[in-house]
């Protein structure tokens, strides 16, 4: 277990570089798709090649670390990663924090989050003073249409052009993917099988497309059994597996990117530590939320800068350089989030502790004790968790033999 004394002041580290965004991150993934297909109103910052049909997969959960060390479980991406990327970068940047509500957000929208405004996995809705998650427990109180306001890149491209997104049944009228992912037809099919032969049959179907295909298994395995686990590996490579059918499966010379919302360390269960059991880490906080790797702290009203700083040194004496603990105004200043507008700065905590080393923070007075059981974690600032994987190819597709009723 951790020792409960006091570590020796130590300088704070300085924060990691904002992620790219408009440049090198994932809100660049389906913009710049869009731009390939020669859509109006899109920049293709990533320098994609100029493409009729695009398929966007979507690997929850694959970090480029562990895609390049565990790269002898999936033969065809090291085959694609082998030949080659030209002009494609081979890694982007996930967003802040590096957790699904948010990169899947700027994903969707093209937008930093300090813009589209799902901030955290949970964060403060400051409207009803209340803690609300961002991804599969929606609050009842929060209109996903104006926590995010902003047309999404699928309703915008689906003025010009096919779009369609092949995903699971749960997810087709989740309130994350009307705040974030709205647009075009949601085409539902349970196993990836069903959903590579679903995917095939929508692309045949269209002159010129853009396709999303996601895939969150790998991102359960890792959390339930570690990212280093046989679990995690069997779904890598079934994850390789459907990327290879795709390749094989979509209309010739269709263009696949493979990319992912954020990466994944593990952490072991000595290092998952309740926060809440020690009073200094959680004076003169009002709320607590975030994710285990990237807190988010909100004072009570009447805290002044005293109570803030008296906060930030009992994080730093506590955890040293393990962590880096920071305000709202420097995660701010700093980019994190991009661009923030006025109606998103509220639901920013007013101390972030975002984890360095492998831990992970619980409040233990909020969560279930289930949540303490996880293995594979994100949400922090490491190369770890912010750098993922963009592949490129284009599909060889079936020999016109054996195409059937989609030739």
């Amino acid at each position: 277990m951790l020792s409960q004394q006091p570590r020796p002041e130590l300088p704070a580290p300085e924060l990691p570089a904002a992620p790219a965004y408009g440049r090198r991150s994932v809100a660049e993934v389906l913009s710049s798709a869009a731009a390939s297909l020669g859509l109006d109103g899109f920049e293709n910052a990533l320098a994609l090649p100029p493409a009729k049909r695009i398929c966007v997969v979507l690997a929850d959960g694959l970090g480029r670390s562990l895609l390049k060390q565990k790269s002898a479980h999936t033969p065809f991406l090291r085959g694609i990663m082998q030949r080659g990327q030209g002009a494609v970068p081979v890694w982007l940047d996930s967003a802040f924090p590096s957790t699904t509500a948010a990169s899947l957000a700027s994903l969707g929208t093209g937008l930093a989050p300090g813009q589209h405004g799902l901030v955290g996995y949970d964060v403060l809705d400051p409207a009803q003073d209340k803690v609300v998650n961002m991804l599969g427990n929606w609050d009842a109180g929060v209109d996903p249409l104006e926590w995010q306001p902003f047309p999404t890149v699928f309703e915008r491209a689906a003025q010009q052009v096919d779009v369609a997104t092949v995903s699971l049944p749960q997810f087709g009228s989740s309130p994350m993917t009307l705040a974030a992912l709205r647009g075009g037809r949601f085409i539902s099919a349970t196993t990836s099988h069903a959903r590579t032969a679903a995917a095939a049959e929508a692309m045949a179907g269209a002159d010129s497309s853009l396709m999303y295909f996601y895939l969150n298994d790998l991102d359960k395995a890792g959390h339930r059994h570690g990212s280093q686990s046989p679990q995690w590996e069997h779904q890598l490579e079934e994850l390789d597996a459907t990327v290879k059918r795709l390749d094989a499966t979509l209309p010739p010379g269709t263009t696949v990117l493979v990319t992912a919302d954020h990466g994944m360390l593990d952490v072991a269960e000595a290092q998952r530590i309740d926060y809440s059991a020690e009073a200094a880490l959680v004076a003169g906080v009002r709320h607590t939320a975030g994710e285990p790797r990237m807190v988010h702290l909100y004072l009570e009203d009447d805290a002044d800068g005293n109570a803030r700083q008296r906060l930030l040194d009992a994080w730093r004496g506590r955890f040293g350089d393990r962590i880096w603990a920071f305000t709202r105004e420097e995660a701010l200043a700093a980019g994190l989030f991009g661009p923030v507008r006025p109606e998103v700065v509220g639901r920013v905590g007013d101390v972030m502790i975002a984890a360095r080393d492998a831990l992970a923070f619980y409040d233990t007075r909020r969560v279930r004790p289930t949540a303490l059981e996880v293995v594979g974690q994100h949400g922090s600032l490491t190369k770890a968790e912010r750098e993922v994987p963009l592949l490129c190819f284009q599909a060889t597709g079936k020999p016109a033999g054996r195409r059937g009723a989609r030739g």
